[in-house]
């Protein structure tokens, strides 16, 4: 039976499992996707599959840079409690992507969690999350990654704990300058580099809602418009890089500091570990009553 692309899809949607693995199982099975799904349980993939849909909202950002720090890799590698994201295991894998996403070349998780973990062994990312999965009793994910290469200036990093990661490209020659501005931007959490940065549909949105606010003043119109137009200089002071206040000293913009220093931010990322995860909310008396029932 020729295994199709869509019943492979469906081998995975069902549990949660690698491409190459649904394939190989469909392929080894003739194509019935009950007896690959059988296959893959006695193999041991199966665990993994039943955790596939569990919340994985903890974890570590890892970073990873080669020789001369002109390339960078910054990874998001997710657990469902911070005790396993202490665990050696969990950390020696979660860096072990982040070399291989420095050093792979793959240009989404997808293609990644298909590459050999280790150069020269047959074990792919995927595999070796699965294998994890089934040893520490958690589900995983490596959620995002991104990849760095200096242009024009330097690479700089800073990582708050295991939470927070942020990878800035300064130019100049100031290297404290740029640890410094790491630091602000995992502290700050800036929108965007500037205000021609800034995306649009948020600035269409923050200026509906500022102007709402303003007309509840009953101003007259010429009045309320100052009003949004002051409001929304401030929200983009506040939101972007080159307009916040430097948190080492509040007197003075990023903007002003990078003049002062004859610098430039070239580009910056940051990543800190569940943002956008809605995590599920645990309700132990509910669970308790739903045992009693069964």
């Amino acid at each position: 039976m020729a295994i199709t692309a869509s019943l492979v899809k469906e081998l995975r949607e069902r549990t949660g499992a690698g491409m190459m693995e649904c394939k190989k199982a469909l392929v080894e099975t003739d194509g019935d996707i009950d007896a690959a799904i059988e296959q893959m349980r006695k193999s041991g993939q199966a665990k993994a599959a039943k955790k596939a849909g569990r919340t994985a909202a903890e974890g570590v950002i890892v970073l990873s840079f080669n020789e001369d720090n002109s390339e960078a890799a910054m990874v998001e590698v997710n657990c469902e409690t911070d005790f396993v994201g202490k665990d050696d295991n969990f950390t020696s894998f979660a860096a072990a992507v982040a070399e291989k996403v420095l050093n792979g070349g793959a240009d989404e998780v997808e293609s990644l969690m298909e590459q050999p973990l280790h150069e020269g062994e047959d074990t792919t990312v995927n595999q070796a999350r699965e294998a994890l999965i089934s040893k520490l009793g958690e589900n995983m994910n490596v959620r995002r990654f991104t990849r760095f290469q200096a242009s024009s200036g330097k690479l700089v990093s800073y990582r708050h704990g295991v939470r927070i990661g942020v990878v800035v490209e300064v130019e100049g020659d100031d290297e404290a300058l740029g640890k410094d501005l790491a630091m602000h931007i995992a502290a700050t959490n800036p929108v965007a580099l500037s205000a021609e940065q800034m995306p649009q549909d948020l600035l269409d949105k923050e200026r509906e809602i500022v102007t709402a606010q303003a007309k509840e003043s009953g101003k007259p119109d010429n009045i309320i418009e100052k009003m949004v137009d002051g409001r929304m200089r401030k929200f983009l002071a506040e939101n972007t890089l080159l307009g916040q206040a430097f948190v080492k000293d509040p007197d003075t913009t990023v903007e002003k500091l990078l003049k002062s220093k004859g610098a430039r931010v070239v580009q910056y990322q940051r990543f800190e570990v569940g943002e956008g995860i809605e995590k599920k909310k645990e309700n132990f008396a509910e669970e308790v009553r739903a045992q009693a029932k069964l």
